[in-house]
This record gives structure tokens, C-alpha cells and sequence, in this order.
């Protein structure tokens, strides 16, 4: 008896190995697949981190294009420094001139709530259609606006520049005054959504394309001036920070996704660079990309 059930259970287990094969095949086919959204997920998110911190150690391997960048930028932002009180009483005498939307979208775009609603919205949409374009592009833009964001929260605190508002010109510090007051360097809104649209242009080929994503992103910062949250040059070091960050972690993700935004253009570097043009009685900010 003991034999015919042996003989019994091995024909049923010759008879279900097969299937259970099968099934086991199939079970973990269906696993991969479940788990290819959270992979894509935890792959981007470690490009974020290794984004942020690419972008924090490139002044190390600057070469000398990079440091003539840095020198325009510098030398644009002192001269704004210069003029920072006539540009604040210029533009706030014209306040009363500037449609009250403008100066809204300026004050809740860059909010920080309403940035990382937009990026993640960008980045989330790209991640369950599966459009590795629009992943990295979320991406870019929420490694950059993080990384920006850490670099201004810092600066604001250990520089602590006076607001035009506070009353005591744009000339008075105060080192971790702790104060909202001492909080003027650099701008919030300006990093905030200048990372943003930045990122966004950048997809594009078509300069007037590029160029008026670029320009909605400049009204936060042109906002906060007129608003006397600011000054200019706290905006203009902002956007050229903004955009030095953009451009880095772009590099990065070079490296980590086959879609590159414009392959075409993927070998040439960006030309960034903005500087002060005066004319009779006016002075301008002249941005090139």
C-alpha cells in the first residue's frame, strides 16, 4: 500500500511541477512588472540627491569659461549693489502702474507650496505615463529648486541683508539677525521660480520659445521688488544662481537618462550670462542663453 501511494504522489507531483512552473513564471513576471513604477520612482529620487550634490561640488571643477561667468555675474551684481536704493525708489513710484495680477502671480508662484506643487505635478505626470522626458524634467526641476532652495535659506540667514522695507538702506547687514526684516539675500520667490521655468525653457530650441518661458519666470523676482521684500541685486544673483544650478544638474542627468531635451545642442555648452546696459536715464538687465 505504502508503494502505490508513493507511486500515486510522485505521477501527481510529475503532473503539477509543470503548472506550478508556470504559474511561478507567471507570478514573477507580474511582480516585475508591478514594480517598475517604483522602481523608475527610486531612481529618480536618488538622481535628485546625487543631482543636488553634483551641482554643490562643481565650483571645484570650474575651468575658465566658468570663472569669467562668475566674474560677469559678480561684477553685474555690484554695480546693482550701487544702485540698488534709486532702482527700489524708481520702481516703487510706478507700483500703482503695474496690473495688481501681476504682482499676485509674482507673490503666489513662488511660494514654496505652490513651486513643488507644480514640479511634482510635472515630475508625477512623467513618472505613470512613462514619458522619460517628462521625468527627467521633473526631476531637474526638483533637484534644482531643492538645491537653490537649501543654498538661499543658508545665505539668507548668515548674510542677513536688510529688506527695502525695513528702513535702513541697502547697505545694512545684520548676520544672523534671525529677523524677517534681515532676511533680503537672496530671494526666495525668485530662486524658486526662476529654477523652474528654467528647466522648463530648456526644452525647447526655439529662442522666443525660450525666451518668454524665461521671462513669466522673471516677474516673482520683479515683483518683490516693487513690493520692497527685496532688492535687485538680491533678484539678480538669484536668477544667476538659479540658473548656474539648472545648468549643472542638467550635466548631471546627462549621465543617468538615454532622452536628452534637445539632442542636437546636447554637446554645446550653455552661454549663460546677464549684464547692466544703461541708456540716458534708464538701466537694464540684459539676460543671454
Amino acid at each position: 500500500m505504502p508503494k502505490i501511494t508513493l507511486s500515486l504522489l510522485l505521477i501527481l507531483l510529475l503532473k503539477v511541477a509543470p503548472a506550478f512552473a508556470q504559474d511561478s513564471l507567471f507570478v514573477a513576471f507580474n511582480t516585475d512588472k508591478k514594480n517598475t513604477l517604483w522602481n523608475d520612482f527610486t531612481y529618480d529620487m536618488g538622481n535628485v540627491v546625487g543631482g543636488v550634490g553634483f551641482a554643490y561640488s562643481r565650483p571645484l571643477h570650474w575651468q575658465s569659461d566658468d570663472f569669467l561667468r562668475f566674474g560677469g555675474v559678480a561684477a553685474g551684481t555690484t554695480g546693482l549693489f550701487l544702485l540698488d536704493d534709486e532702482i527700489r525708489k524708481t520702481l516703487v513710484s510706478h507700483k500703482d502702474d503695474v496690473p495688481p495680477l501681476l504682482l499676485d502671480f509674482g507673490y503666489y508662484s513662488g511660494a514654496p507650496q505652490n513651486n513643488y506643487g507644480i514640479t511634482g505635478a510635472v515630475y508625477l505626470t512623467g513618472l505613470f505615463t512613462k514619458n522619460e522626458k517628462l521625468r527627467r524634467t521633473g526631476v531637474l526641476m526638483i533637484a534644482s529648486a531643492t538645491a537653490a532652495g537649501v543654498v538661499q535659506q543658508i545665505s539668507k540667514s548668515l548674510v542677513g541683508r536688510a529688506r527695502p522695507g525695513a528702513g535702513f538702506g541697502n547697505h545694512h547687514f545684520k548676520p544672523f539677525g534671525g529677523s524677517s526684516s534681515y532676511r533680503s539675500f537672496p530671494s526666495g520667490h525668485a530662486v524658486l521660480t526662476f529654477t523652474t521655468t528654467y528647466s522648463i525653457a530648456k526644452q525647447f530650441d526655439n529662442k522666443w520659445i525660450k525666451g518668454g518661458i524665461i521671462g513669466v519666470g522673471l516677474i516673482p523676482g520683479l515683483s518683490r521688488i516693487y513690493e520692497e521684500a527685496h532688492w535687485a541685486s538680491d533678484v539678480a544673483l538669484s536668477w544667476a544662481m538659479s540658473a548656474f544650478i539648472v545648468e549643472a544638474i542638467d550635466k548631471y542627468l546627462d549621465r543617468k537618462y538615454e532622452q536628452k531635451y534637445n539632442p542636437d545642442l546636447a554637446a554645446k555648452e550653455s552661454n549663460f550670462e546677464w549684464n547692466l546696459t544703461f541708456s540716458g536715464d534708464q538701466i537694464g538687465v540684459v539676460l543671454q542663453f
